[in-house]
């Protein structure tokens, strides 16, 4: 994908430089990409709301947060005294909250300190936001039904109420006509890392499919498709390992086509206190630093299943940009010290 936008010519080869905010501000590309944005999160807010989702305000601070992956990092705060986190993701929030909320989102900001080498990828920024979708009693099934249902309902939607914008930024409606035609496919994890191989990819078996064999695996198809059955280890402690199948986890990534990647995350969660110490321990957690969330799960969190859609990612794979920053008013790109 070309990033040169980005790309500092006066610093070594691969540096990254952000835009220049007032030019980036005032462009029509980014009106376009916020106008589509605007209905975008309309779009979504009215799916939910006619499912009898709640929406809810996330924090944006607390003890602990998403331990992550990827090599992503939280930011650390003194508050009050104490080192708290700024959110990579309100997840153990969420599963908080179902016992007042037991069908809740949010619009959530999340803070991710990313790896450098990640700033040229056009798909990571440290500053993003993501629909947050939680489900008590639900199932994997039920949140991959939910997640495919909302992104189908946003593009169409998007495709009818702002076609100009979309034409302003040469995107082709075309490229949407299969979304509604059927539902969407799936692959396991070790099915997607075995068309890896096939392709002569390296993938380790055991971990998260890398960046450049996701975006191969997402150019190669023709619609958005799932990845399930992700092994455990790959993914956090809160993610429900299958009964039925141990080492393998009850989750699920959807993947868009056309190279933009991954939409969508989730999974059914761990909600026993016993087990989700067991897997705190065994991702090499402390269980002390994570008092709050543990004592909710000993008084008896509801078993649910849920998924983060980023904001960004999907306004990208609308407007058909390069890159995130290019849909982001104010981008904060890795490594990179912007406004």
């Amino acid at each position: 994908m070309n990033h040169t936008a980005v790309m500092d010519p006066s610093a070594p080869a691969g540096a990254v430089r952000p835009p220049d905010l007032e030019v980036h501000l005032t462009s029509p590309r980014l009106r376009s990409a916020m106008l589509v944005q605007q209905e975008a999160l309309a779009a979504a807010r009215a799916y939910l709301r006619g499912l009898d989702f709640v929406e809810l305000l996330p924090p944006l601070l607390g003890p602990v947060t998403d331990p992550g992956g990827r090599g992503a990092k939280a930011l650390d705060v003194d508050y009050y005294g104490q080192r708290y986190k700024l959110m990579t993701s309100a997840i153990l929030y969420k599963q908080a909250s179902l016992r007042g909320f037991p069908r809740l989102f949010y619009v959530a900001p999340n803070v991710r300190v990313e790896p450098p080498e990640t700033a040229g990828t056009g798909r990571h920024l440290v500053e993003f936001h993501q629909i947050d979708v939680e489900i008590a009693g639900g199932s994997r099934e039920d949140a991959m039904r939910t997640a495919a249902g909302l992104l189908t309902h946003v593009v169409e939607q998007v495709v009818a109420r702002v076609p100009r914008e979309l034409a302003a930024l040469g995107r082709d409606p075309a490229f949407f006509a299969g979304l509604s035609s059927a539902p969407f496919g799936r692959v396991s994890h070790a099915e997607a890392v075995a068309r890896l191989h096939d392709d002569g990819r390296a993938q380790n078996p055991d971990a998260e499919i890398d960046w450049a064999g996701e975006e191969a695996l997402s150019r190669a198809a023709e619609r958005p498709f799932f990845i399930t059955d992700y092994p455990k280890g790959s993914r956090g402690f809160y993610d429900r390992e299958d009964p039925e199948r141990p080492g393998s986890l009850r989750n699920f990534d959807l993947i868009a086509h056309g190279g933009f990647g991954e939409l969508v995350s989730g999974s059914e969660r761990e909600s026993d206190y016993a087990t989700i110490v067991t897997r705190m321990r065994e991702s090499g957690e402390n269980p002390a630093k994570y008092a709050w969330y543990l004592r909710a799960a000993r008084e008896g969190v509801p078993a649910s299943a849920g998924f983060g859609m980023g904001l960004q990612r999907l306004v990208r794979f609308l407007t058909g940009l390069d890159a995130l920053w290019q849909v982001t008013a104010y981008p904060k790109l890795p490594g990179v010290i912007a406004p």
